[in-house]
């Protein structure tokens, strides 16, 4: 039963980053069939509504799944390079792929609302090109949710193999207790 918890926690997580990346790729082609003006570097644009809201809601589905992936992974905190040495295989990748879904977090998210207040503003607005904004975002949204997912799975599995008692969580989902 704890296994179907997290099989479905994991599907979960690559289900609404997917659709963060879908979204964000749906707001680049929104963003493209706007009016633009190009020259060089610089761009003059009208903004487009739908792109605004498509790429703000992938934003919010990335932190989302983010937000799932570490509450219900639990804590794997290695504070000193020694302890992570002595730390067994599954800690150190729980750590490390921690640290590259933060990066992919903080680069997707900060691409899809670069993207996206690009298209609040109600009138034309001129400045430097940001092509491709959204469409990268959703990318980073994808690499994002095997990151998410490869964390819960290490974390899950340190927390097991350190001989945590495991608490199946009302969600379906295992927490190891502190």
């Amino acid at each position: 039963m704890a296994r179907m918890g997290g099989i479905l926690i994991c599907m979960l997580i690559v289900i609404m980053d997917a659709v963060a990346g879908v979204l964000g790729i749906e707001a680049q082609i929104a963003q493209d069939k706007g009016k633009h003006l190009r020259v060089l570097i610089f761009e003059c644009k009208e903004p487009v509504h739908q792109a605004y809201k498509l790429g703000l809601a992938a934003a919010v589905l990335l932190a989302m799944a983010h937000a799932l992936a570490n509450l219900l992974g639990g804590c794997v905190c290695i504070c000193s390079q020694v302890e992570f040495v002595r730390s067994s295989t599954n800690r150190q990748l729980a750590a490390m792929t921690l640290l590259l879904s933060w990066i992919a977090l903080v680069i997707g998210f900060s691409m899809l609302m670069i993207g996206a207040l690009g298209n609040s503003k109600s009138r034309a607005s001129c400045g430097f090109s940001h092509r491709h904004v959204l469409s990268i975002g959703g990318i980073v949204c994808f690499i994002h949710g095997l990151l998410a997912v490869a964390y819960y799975v290490t974390a899950t599995a340190a927390a097991w193999e350190e001989g945590k008692p495991q608490v199946t969580t009302r969600d379906g989902g295992i927490q190891a207790q502190p």
